[in-house]
């Protein structure tokens, strides 16, 4: 049953990887925000089939919760989409997977929960990547004599997009045995749409956001890939599955989503992110590996040891 599991899981990442090369060239035909708030109608209006009646009987205090963590969803989805259409598919995978180390730098804070060796070792490697993920530069001394010019305003909500995707991870952390998870789920992608909706008229009001839209293959197959499969059938195997591994294992099976998001981007949108590009990135996917098994690696050796 593991090895099913783990199969599923790592099913479950090629998925979720393929939603930056699909969406990248999608945001060419629709706007952002109206692409996330298609996305999360045809999400809602599905789970409320599934669920039907059950929604009518959701606590109060669950809606609060689910409100909250759709807040964290909303937010990480909307920046995370905007900075996609700012920066390649490659850079938007490899820094949204640094929300792994963020994670427990927030749980420091809103968990009172020890930063450990890993968390330190993750944070280094993951911000000394970005740099170089960043650098369009042929040599080290133009690498750091230019650092932070090549950042972009895509990195940035990149960047930002991971942060907030931590927080729903710890929010979720701690009301994941206090609410059914059926509630949570429907509520929290519920939220989304309606904030990402009210988003796209308030930015097309202000003329801020270009709301367009041009309907053909490649916007129906995205909204349907990233609505239906992305979204809803991603979010029940992984609960499903999950369980049947351990979460160190679940973990590096996750991590390799940048990876497979990065070859998928090289294959089918031909990106190319340079010889600094490549040591970033891997510099980033150690610093998430080394946040997630530092310490359990170290300690497991410790404890053989003696």
């Amino acid at each position: 049953m593991r090895l099913k599991a783990e199969l599923i899981l790592f099913l479950i990442t090629f998925i979720w990887a393929g939603t930056f090369v699909i969406i990248k060239p999608t945001l060419s035909f629709i706007s952002p925000l109206l692409f996330v708030t298609i996305r999360f109608l045809i999400a809602t209006i599905v789970l409320s089939l599934i669920y039907n009646k059950e929604l009518l009987r959701i606590p109060k205090l669950t809606f609060k919760m689910g409100t909250i963590l759709g807040i964290f969803l909303f937010i990480g989805f909307v920046v995370q989409t905007i900075g996609l259409k700012y920066t390649t598919a490659t850079k938007s995978a490899l820094i949204t997977g640094t929300f792994v180390v963020f994670t427990p730098i927030l749980q420091v804070f809103v968990e009172r929960k020890p930063l450990k060796t890993g968390n330190l070792i993750g944070v280094i490697l993951v911000f000394t990547g970005l740099i170089f993920l960043s650098s369009q530069q042929n040599n080290l001394w133009d690498l750091f004599i230019s650092i932070g010019s090549d950042f972009n305003i895509g990195d940035l909500l990149t960047l930002i997009c991971a942060i907030f995707f931590a927080g729903y991870i710890v929010y979720l952390d701690i009301i994941s045995d206090k609410a059914d998870f059926n509630h949570i789920v429907w509520i929290q992608i519920f939220i989304t749409l309606i904030g990402s909706f009210m988003l796209m008229l308030t930015f097309h009001t202000l003329e801020i956001e270009n709301v367009y839209l041009q309907i053909n293959g490649q916007v129906i197959f995205t909204v349907i890939y990233t609505s239906i499969f992305a979204t809803i059938v991603t979010t029940f195997l992984q609960t499903k599955y999950q369980k049947y591994t351990t979460p160190t294992r679940a973990a590096i099976i996750f991590t390799s989503e940048p990876l497979l998001a990065s070859i998928l981007a090289y294959l089918i949108l031909n990106e190319t992110i340079g010889i600094f590009g490549l040591i970033g990135g891997m510099l980033i996917i150690s610093g998430v590996l080394a946040s997630e098994l530092f310490d359990i690696v170290f300690l497991s050796g410790v404890k053989n040891e003696n």
